[in-house]
């Protein structure tokens, strides 16, 4: 018997980002902005437990990517949607990044995988836009 895993947020992207690319989309320039919005929606899945990052996406979530907190080297957020979602950036210590894009409850999210990565990438990470 293992280490027990707790799911600490599990689910999609922002609705918001979604309506917003909509909206947009009915510009026809920004129509890409809304089909990348639509195929986040309808595939891309985060789950956030105790031990690791899981992200689901690619055509029909077909590609899935394991981060465990001990491979995290720096993590950025980037506010979007009027500071409702955001976009965080994980970097590992291999130089390889992993980009969640339209996070719901991204400050809250970062706050709870910082409190699980090695003291030096706390010092590294943080808020763009944030003093």
């Amino acid at each position: 018997m293992g280490i027990r895993e707790d799911v600490y947020y599990e689910g999609g992207p922002h609705i918001g980002d979604l309506i917003i690319n909509i909206l947009l989309g009915f510009t026809i320039i920004c129509l890409p902005l809304t089909v990348g919005a639509i195929t986040r929606a309808l595939w891309l899945r985060y789950r956030i437990t105790n031990r690791r990052i899981s992200v689901t996406g690619g055509w029909m979530g077909r590609d899935r990517t394991d981060l465990i907190y001990s491979e995290i080297s720096k993590i950025v957020t980037v506010p979007r949607g009027l500071g409702l979602w955001g976009d965080m950036v994980v970097t590992l210590k291999d130089g390889n990044r992993l980009e969640l894009r339209s996070m719901p409850r991204f400050r809250e999210l970062y706050d709870y995988i910082s409190e699980r990565i090695s003291p030096k990438a706390q010092t590294v990470s943080g808020a763009i836009g944030k003093s």
